[in-house]
């Protein structure tokens, strides 16, 4: 046994490791992008096992379920709105017949620090009729991963570790247990379990129905689902996840401690629920995220018993909970601060890098608009998104992945010119590549800014899945016009002749493709200290 300080998402990570794993594989998505950060750290100094970035998480969902199918234990890691991407062999490999462990860890973002919506995750397995682990910390989060494989392994299911931004960016001491040996590669069951034809789907269907009285009893006897009954207390306090430490914290200040019933795993006990609301008249619901417990206990619980939470509006609506909104949910008083006194700090909106590529493609693109009048322009998710804000103030769209191209192209479909999308390289090999094959097929009049930055910026600088110099090639493949397919140096030097090649592009009647490059400056300053490490090493 050692101890570590970690991250909830290093937990996950070695918690994996230490279970036998024998391949993951994510794209990069904060809060989740430590999870696989890590385990590419890891297997840079062991040896192993490999942990790889893909184009999306469909891809890599695809590749656990590869891994999983020869029998190895795999791991596939994304945040909330990646499992948007994934769903397609999410909810089917909840019909297979799992056969090495495969455990989907995913990171919701409740808040929306970095994200477009505070989606939960949990919702989706209850949807898929999976288990699933909301741990409450960094140590739990460990457990429960190394745990999670043997729960997969045994109702032969995928299975979901949920956390969330405070636990994912957090550390704390976790003391590890001795590593398991990774299964051995077997071949696959040979029972067409695997084969989803509509009659061997609809068996598979019935058997994972047939599972859940067993998964729920599973649930119900787990430790980590703990019920504490406190005399004849009216009230009972049902915490998941982090939420439990936030009760933790502000309930020596009640008069009375009310029964509480912790959840961490999922299908809900039931039976527990039903023991909390035979001792309390009223039960609070703290969940970090959707309320899901909430919405459940409404067809659980009698009628009688009132049930308090977001949907309620007993507990705030939206956003993070915190001790403090926790406290006042519980009925207590406001902390009391310190005020402070004249003093009022600057706004500080977020900004580009001085020095951004994407800030000179933004000008360029500034400077061709200017004479032609009235245009759209769609935009993508990464760093380049923040050109909607001042002193750019370029795009009037951000969605979801991919979608910028889509869009354009539907607005320029409704009789709309000209429509220009603007998208990274990352996001394009992401999602945007089967946009634009429609955009040729049609030959739609639209033009598509590609803004190569040769790397995943906005979660820290991960490579993009292929490199620059084969994007090209790649848009040339789809059958666009090589006259109208462009590739500029993003550089303040080049700003006029970019902007005069860009505005004859959004002039011209068709499709057309420009891509800008130059490096992250950000990433540059890493591969430019590595070389100079490498060359004093040499000397």
């Amino acid at each position: 046994m050692a101890e570590l300080v970690l991250l909830g998402d290093e937990a996950v990570a070695l918690g994996a490791v230490d279970a036998g794993l024998s391949a993951a594989y994510a794209y990069p998505g904060t809060p989740s992008t430590e999870i696989v950060e890590y385990l590419v750290a890891h297997a840079t100094r062991h040896g192993g096992p490999p942990a790889h970035w893909c184009t999306n998480e469909k891809t890599a969902y695809e590749a656990a379920l590869g891994a999983s199918f020869v029998g190895r234990r795999t791991l596939v890691a994304m945040k909330h709105v990646g499992l948007n991407v994934a769903a397609d062999p999410f909810m089917n490999s909840a019909l297979v017949s799992i056969h090495g462990g495969l455990v989907v860890a995913v990171a919701d973002d409740p808040g929306m620090h970095s994200s477009q919506n505070e989606q939960d995750s949990r919702f989706y397995a209850d949807f898929a009729r999976i288990a699933c682990f909301e741990p409450s910390t960094q140590q739990e989060a460990y457990d429960l991963t190394r745990e999670a494989f043997d729960l997969s392994e045994r109702f032969r299911i995928p299975v979901m570790i949920r956390l969330v931004t405070r636990l994912a960016h957090a550390r704390s001491i976790v003391r590890t247990q001795p590593p398991r040996l990774q299964n051995a590669v077997t071949h696959p069951p040979r029972d067409a379990s695997w084969i989803l034809l509509p009659a061997n789907a609809r068996r598979q269907w019935s058997a994972l129905l047939d599972r859940q009285d067993a998964l729920r009893a599973y649930t119900q006897a787990h430790a980590v689902n703990r019920l504490d009954l406190r005399g004849g207390e009216p009230l009972g306090v049902i915490t998941a996840g982090v939420a439990r430490n936030y009760f933790l914290e502000n309930a020596g200040e009640l008069g009375a401690l009310p029964h509480h019933l912790h959840v961490g795993a999922y299908p809900l006990p039931v039976e527990a629920l039903r023991t909390l609301a035979s001792h309390a008249t009223r039960i609070l619901v703290l969940e970090d995220g959707y309320p899901l417990i909430e919405r459940q206990l409404r067809g659980l619980l009698p009628t009688t018993t009132q049930i308090l939470g977001r949907e309620s509006g007993d507990v705030v609506r939206e956003g993070e909970l915190t001790p403090d909104n926790v406290r006042a949910a519980l009925g207590l008083p406001d902390r009391q601060g310190l005020a402070v006194v004249g003093v009022v700090p600057p706004p500080r909106p977020p900004q580009l890098c001085q020095g951004c590529p994407h800030g000179d493609s933004y000008r360029a693109i500034k400077d061709a608009l200017r004479t032609i009048g009235d245009a759209i322009v769609t935009s993508d998710i990464g760093c380049y998104t923040l050109g909607a804000l001042p002193p750019y103030s370029q795009i009037e769209s951000c969605v979801c992945m991919g979608a910028s191209i889509g869009m354009a192209k539907g607005a320029s479909d409704a009789g709309f010119r000209p429509a220009v999308a603007v998208i990274g390289d990352s996001t394009f090999l992401h999602s945007g590549l089967s946009a634009l094959m429609d955009a040729a097929s049609a030959n739609t009049d639209m033009t598509v800014l590609i803004l190569d930055n040769e790397t995943v910026g906005m979660t820290g600088g991960q490579p993009t899945i292929l490199p620059s110099s084969r994007l090209q090639a790649l848009v040339l493949g789809l059958g666009i016009d090589p006259d109208h397919v462009h590739v500029l140096d993003a550089h303040p030097r080049h700003a006029p002749t970019n902007a005069d090649t860009l505005r004859r592009e959004i002039e011209h009647r068709g499709l057309s493709v420009v891509i800008m490059v130059r490096e992250c400056i950000e990433t540059a300053k890493v591969h430019k200290a590595a070389a100079r490490a490498v060359v004093g090493a040499g000397s």
